[in-house]
């Protein structure tokens, strides 16, 4: 496990004095770091279709940009390269205890774990990411600038899918070695080049906008088939300008809006569902032949050690009449006296099965978690290696 530092800070001092306000340089942020996965082993996950991946390359100030999967490796070349990959966590459970340092932040703001292995002069170029990143120096060292947020700064597409930011001043000028980590508030511009071949590993958050918010919102009142309440106006009176939209109007159309947010139900079903889905595939494991109810009477006698798959996102919300939990895009309904069992599930990715037993009371918390083991979303490993060659096998 990996045991996060910020320098001489607690956590609460690093919110209140650094989270979206400034970038900082953590020396040995992670003392003695020990690189989770090796170059050759990312190389292996950009070759599968379901694993988002990229090749950056700036040879002769021509930067170019390719999309994986890759068959081969000719592009990333001895200098100027950059291999990225995306979502390692959700396929590599030792690089996704990376996250898990970073667990001081909500669950629904963390992404994912983005890897990228750079030779000497690669990289992406000066650019603005709109969200939070942590950047980890894995092996090799690394030149980092980062600056202030300018919003006169301009940016440019060098090609379709790398867009880059002009030239910045930099408050951070830095050489990372491995175990250094790089705070970087949303809109500062930064640019990092390998000094050597270099291993980096960027933990960035969800930021959603408005357009996105009120377009997944769109869609779950349509999925939800509610929003049918139409306008009406049954004490309409003669008016002297029959093209004139009222304030009258606007403010009972904006009423009927403002109602189906106020639906409690409707929108809290709607976030979960919305903050708890993942977006890029997963290495998920469902079970086959699925579990019973009565199954999990057996396994919380052995009592061991729940799991949840690398990169499932897992939220609850405490509502009038119950507790609603969501897990990668699905929602549970559930009720209080569940509560510090969905804790359990939530706020950790190792459980003692012994502390939900209590809410095993309630038949539907024990569908529900039958369901998330069946899904591969969680998982209790096998008890006798010698049974089976399946580590996710129930018998």
């Amino acid at each position: 496990m990996y045991q996060l530092q910020i320098n001489d800070l607690t956590f609460g001092q690093f919110l209140e004095q650094y989270w979206q306000k400034k970038p900082l340089l953590i020396k040995q942020g992670f003392q003695n770091f020990i690189d989770p996965i090796a170059p050759e082993e990312l190389a292996g996950l950009a070759t599968e279709d379901c694993i988002e991946s990229r090749i950056v390359t700036n040879h002769q100030d021509k930067w170019e940009a390719y999309h994986g999967p890759f068959e081969q490796f000719e592009l990333l070349t001895d200098s100027n390269s950059t291999l990225l990959v995306q979502a390692v966590d959700h396929w590599h459970p030792q690089a996704a205890e990376l996250v898990e340092a970073f667990r001081f932040i909500p669950n629904w703001r963390i992404d994912d774990l983005m890897i990228s292995y750079s030779t000497p002069g690669g990289g992406v170029g000066p650019h603005l990411d709109q969200y939070d990143v942590f950047i980890i120096q894995g092996q090799g060292k690394r030149h980092w600038r980062v600056g202030l947020r300018d919003d006169s700064l301009k940016q440019f597409a060098q090609n379709k899918s790398l867009l880059q930011v002009e030239q910045f001043n930099a408050v951070i000028d830095a050489v990372l070695e491995p175990g250094d980590i790089l705070y970087i508030p949303p809109a500062c511009p930064h640019e990092g080049y390998a000094v050597e071949n270099a291993l980096n590993y960027s933990v960035g958050f969800r930021a959603p906008d408005q357009k996105d918010l009120l377009s997944s919102f769109a869609d779950h009142i349509i999925d939800m088939e509610a929003g049918k309440k139409r306008f009406s106006d049954p004490d309409l009176s003669p008016r002297a300008s029959i093209g004139e939209v009222t304030a009258s109007d606007k403010q009972q159309i904006h009423t009927m809006l403002h109602d189906l947010m106020k639906d409690d139900k409707l929108y809290s079903s709607w976030l979960g569902k919305t903050l708890s889905e993942p977006k890029h595939e997963m290495d998920l494991a469902p079970l086959d032949p699925p579990l019973e109810l009565q199954d999990l009477d057996e396994i919380a006698i052995e009592n061991p050690i729940i799991y949840r798959a690398g990169g499932v996102r897992a939220i609850y919300q405490i509502c009038e009449t119950h507790v609603l939990l969501s897990v990668n895009g699905e929602n549970y309904t559930l009720s209080h006296h569940c509560l510090e069992a969905i804790k359990q599930l939530t706020d950790h990715t190792t459980i003692d099965f012994k502390a939900i037993i209590p809410a095993l009371d309630s038949l539907e918390f024990k569908q529900t978690l039958t369901k998330l083991f069946n899904d591969g979303t969680y998982f209790v490993e096998d008890s006798d290696p010698e049974e089976t060659d399946d580590d996710d096998s129930w018998e």
